[in-house]
Parts: C-alpha cells; structure tokens; sequence
C-alpha cells in the first residue's frame, strides 16, 4: 500500500500513538498466515513482500518498501485470520501501528479522515490495476504495466519476486527484459 507521505509524518507527531519499532532480519515474518492483523506498519527502511502459499506455488500478491504502508488488509479489516505471509525480503526497520490507536486518532480531525479515505481509494486502484494485470495474457504486456506503475520496482524487489508477482518464470522474466 503506497501512501500520502503526509501521514507517515501526521502518525509520528501524535504523542498519542505508541510506534513499536521493529528490525526484521532477511525472511523474517510481520505475519504469517492464521493470524489477525491488529496493525498497519509504516516501513522506513528495507523491503517486504506479501504472499499466500498454495498447494502448488507460492503467489506474491504485493510488495512494500520504504515509503510505503502494509498489512494484511482483509485480516485487518474484518478481524479474521489472514491468508497471508509478510516477509522481509531484506534487512527491514518498519513502526508497527495499532489499528485502535489509527482509527482514535483520524477520528480527530476531518483533514486526517480525508487523508485515510484517499490512501482507500488509492488502494482500490492498485489493485484493480493488478486484477487486470493478472487477466493481461502477454507477459511482456505484465511487465510493461507494472514497470510504468512502479519504476522503483527493480531498484527494490529481487527479480525472482517480481517473477512471482508477474506470474511467471524468473528465465521468462529475464528473457522479456533483454
């Protein structure tokens, strides 16, 4: 979840919310599948991915990295268990926020709701864009969405990741972009 760099800045001036502060190690877990969400995290520095494992694969549904809000979203949400993984994919600093303590606070001021109804919004369109990613027969087509969305995106995620994201092989990936 890409975010108004305004709220990263609006979170971390409020006295009233306790920032947990945590330092994830290569392939170390912010979630894991069976678990509730009760947090939205704010990663300062390294990068993370997001996945669910079935019985043939496992699928990378996302990716966060510096800059960037993650979580679980439907576990967080609803309150049920997630069906997914979030792992760090690299050496990773994130402040983990307590959804109580988010919700309290943009109930303070209309100008933070709106700031939290547009980072909705902008979620909704990310992942429609990858719905339709998804749906996108040509891998070359795959990559060429994703690349104008996110041209960060090899400066941050290992290509065997954004294989899995793309759905497709790392040869395939590597081949498309020669």
């Amino acid at each position: 979840m890409n975010t108004n760099p305004n709220l990263f800045d609006i979170i971390q001036q409020q006295e009233s919310i306790d920032l947990e502060e945590m330092n994830l190690q290569r392939n170390e877990f912010l979630i894991q599948a069976g678990s509730i969400e009760h947090h939205f995290y704010l990663i300062q520095q390294g990068a993370v991915r997001v996945y669910r494992i079935t019985e043939h694969e496992e699928q990378t549904i996302r990716f966060g990295y510096s800059g960037s809000i993650i979580t679980s979203l439907t576990s967080y949400l609803t309150d049920q268990p997630s069906e997914l993984y979030i792992q760090a994919i690299r050496k990773t600093q994130v402040f983990a926020v307590r959804k109580t303590q988010f919700k309290s606070l943009i109930e303070q001021k209309q100008e933070w709701l709106n700031i939290y109804k547009d980072m909705m919004e902008n979620l909704m369109v990310q992942q429609m864009e990858r719905e339709i990613d998804l749906l996108t027969f040509s891998p070359l087509e795959r990559l060429q969405r994703v690349m104008e969305r996110s041209p960060r995106l090899f400066q941050e995620i290992p290509a065997k990741y954004i294989a899995s994201y793309l759905r497709m092989t790392p040869e395939t990936l590597s081949r498309i972009r020669k």
